[in-house]
């Protein structure tokens, strides 16, 4: 009995004390500032030509509640917080039932978050789940809840709700997928949009409409429990195939998402924006992003894909800066939103060699250094064997430059030359010039086994493509509140960490790959575009069974393209060809109004005409090539023999 007492004291005393801590949280919560809320949450994103592209939950963009159908407020209410106009921002039986499910179910199968908590992350940039971030989480939502009544927390929710298909806020979500203002929404319309943000990526009409459909007939179970709409209503719902507008007014391009994302990926890292600006009222965010750059990449792709189930994603660099100018991590953003630039690793195939043999030119090989290439069995430090062979099996069988080897990509002799340089060498130039990816130490590095990140990788190739200037990649200059207060600016990068002479002479090498007078055993790898440059690259390819790389630059412009399968299908002729045809024509448009440009020669390097794959003299100019050497390391020519290699 004295326990019974006591247990229903101790619970009238926990009752009454929560009660007291709510009560004084919530008079605390009514005291401190009001939240701004049509800026909160804000994001205008800006081209390098201070241009908007992008904005989200703007002032000029906002429905007030009476702009909204009440055909979707009614379904939003229905199958997000049924008791929304009931609780003060937090619905307490929810909670318990929830708690009460997870429990019994060993795991979360039901939440129990408010449109007033949910709309309070939504004006945060991340979704964070420490104890810490919680907690502040639920005092804001107090804040929200003594301050404004609950028709301006909906529409504010429904303003900055995830819609998918990159649309934040209702008036975009009306607009692109249904060409309507949100007052006009239809009630199948309405209902449509009311379940996508539940997963904005699965139940979005255009990724996967028999989804959409299947949610939407969810929310109209709820809508009539609610008592909203009636079991007739919700019979007739749906029974013809609801048209799909799924366009924007302006920028509408299907891979320019891709960009976004990458923007909004590295704001996340930047430490100079605080994680949480709902006080600032918004950010405004300057980026790199070219449009012109960014259409054409589009274009080409769209003009030369040739497979359907194929995904892309290729990055344009400027060298001079950093960076990045276009970007896509996929063929559309609207069926895929898996950011494949900043996310995915894959093989890198031959396209690893360009470190490779930037390391031997830096310790005493030359471009006429030569080893044989014939087919070869390796025997390792470890007892193991290796037995590489080269594309098509296909080898010289004789002595063959690293000129060559570079035009033909040969295998052996990439192979030959890591183990004569030791294996660590090539492993310090690509960290050198700013792949953070480690590698492992072993022979078959130079073929591109290991995995990297195509914008990591992108650091690497920019560092050749500035004369060894080591420029990190970037997406944004500068970010502002919309005050105008800079909150971020970009700081200039400008370290050496490559010699010049060393990688004047490696891109001289990389642009043999087009190069029609090393024909000989085998092609170089980029001839079948050499008719469609005007202009001079430094070109590598590569491949892996399932990857398909291109990576090509001159002083002005880099650009990387990978192309392949997300489920690790074989690459075939014809992907090659696509990639290829996508790089040449994109940097072709994009260079062609430029004025032509290549790499000053520095003063210590001069140029000798030479067989291209034996590097020996001859008097044949079908098969001379120019061979550059640092000062000192050339062969034993006559002076007046050499030609002055910036002729």
């Amino acid at each position: 009995m004295r326990f019974l007492k006591f247990s229903f004291k101790s619970t009238i005393f926990l009752v009454i004390s929560f009660f007291i801590c709510l009560t004084g949280l919530y008079i605390y919560a009514y005291l401190s500032p009001k939240l701004d809320l049509k800026t909160s949450g804000s994001l205008y994103i800006y081209d390098n030509n201070e241009n908007l592209v992008y904005q989200g939950s703007s002032t000029n963009e906002w429905a007030n509640i009476e702009e909204i159908s009440p055909n979707l407020i009614n379904a939003v209410i229905a199958i997000e917080d049924k008791n929304f106009y009931k609780h003060n921002g937090f619905d307490y039986l929810r909670i318990a039932k929830a708690m009460y499910l997870n429990i019994k179910n060993k795991g979360i199968v039901q939440g129990a978050s408010t449109i007033s908590q949910q709309y309070i992350k939504n004006l945060y940039l991340d979704f964070g789940k420490t104890w810490s971030r919680k907690i502040e989480e639920a005092f804001l939502t107090l804040e929200l809840e003594v301050h404004y009544d609950k028709n301006d927390i909906l529409a504010g929710y429904l303003n900055t709700i995830n819609y998918g298909q990159g649309n934040l806020g209702i008036v975009n979500a009306a607009s692109f997928y249904f060409n309507k203002k949100p007052k006009d929404l239809t009630l199948e319309e309405a209902i449509i949009l009311a379940g996508i943000p539940k997963n904005p990526s699965k139940y979005n009409p255009i990724s996967n409409y028999d989804a959409c459909i299947t949610r939407a007939n969810l929310v109209a179970d709820a809508m009539v429990k609610n008592g909203f709409i009636t079991e007739e209503e919700k019979n007739n719902l749906f029974k013809e195939k609801i048209e799909i507008y799924g366009e924007r007014k302006d920028n509408n391009l299907q891979m320019l998402m891709y960009y976004q994302d990458a923007v909004l990926n590295e704001l996340e890292s930047l430490n100079e924006i605080p994680k949480s600006f709902i006080d600032s009222g918004g950010l405004k965010i300057y980026t790199t992003l070219d449009m012109d750059m960014q259409t054409k990449l589009e274009e080409n792709i769209l003009k030369n894909k040739t497979n359907d189930d194929a995904q892309i994603a290729s990055v344009i660099v400027n060298p001079h800066t950093g960076a990045v100018e276009a970007l896509t991590g996929g063929m559309n953003y609207a069926t895929s939103q898996y950011n494949r630039a900043i996310s995915s690793k894959r093989q890198v195939g031959s396209t690893m060699k360009t470190f490779l043999y930037y390391a031997a030119l830096e310790n005493n090989l030359t471009m006429a250094s030569s080893f044989s290439s014939e087919a070869t069995t390796f025997n390792l430090s470890d007892g193991k064997t290796y037995n590489p062979t080269n594309a098509g099996d296909l080898y010289a069988n004789k002595n063959i430059t690293m000129a060559a080897a570079v035009a033909f990509s040969d295998n052996i002799y990439a192979v030959k030359t890591n183990l004569f340089l030791g294996v660590d060498k090539m492993i310090e130039v690509a960290n050198r010039t700013g792949i953070k990816e480690k590698f492992q130490e072993n022979a078959s590095l130079p073929l591109g086994t290991t995995e990297l990140n195509i914008l990591d990788y992108a650091n690497g190739y920019a560092t050749f493509a500035s004369m060894g200037y080591k420029r990190e990649t970037y997406f944004i200059e500068k970010v502002e509140d919309l005050d105008g207060h800079i909150l971020y600016e970009r700081k200039k990068e400008n370290k050496l960490v490559l010699n010049p002479n060393y990688t004047y002479i490696l891109n001289e090498m990389l642009a043999n790959t087009t190069n029609a007078k090393f024909i000989d055993y085998t092609t170089p790898t980029a001839l079948t575009i050499a008719q469609k440059l005007t202009n001079k690259y430094a070109i590598k390819t590569g491949t892996s069974n399932a990857d398909y790389w291109i990576v090509g630059y001159n002083p002005d412009v880099l650009m990387l393209t990978w192309m392949g399968y997300d489920e690790d299908k074989n690459v075939t002729q014809e992907i090659r060809r696509s990639a290829r045809n996508i790089w040449a024509d994109t940097i072709e448009d994009i260079t062609k109004d430029k004025e032509i440009s290549w790499y000053e020669t520095p003063k210590n390097i001069v140029g000798i005409p030479l067989d291209a794959v034996s590097g020996e003299t001859t008097n044949d100019k079908g098969k001379m090539a120019m061979y550059y050497f640092v000062k000192g390391t050339e062969p034993g020519y006559k002076l007046d023999q050499y030609v002055n290699a910036s002729n």
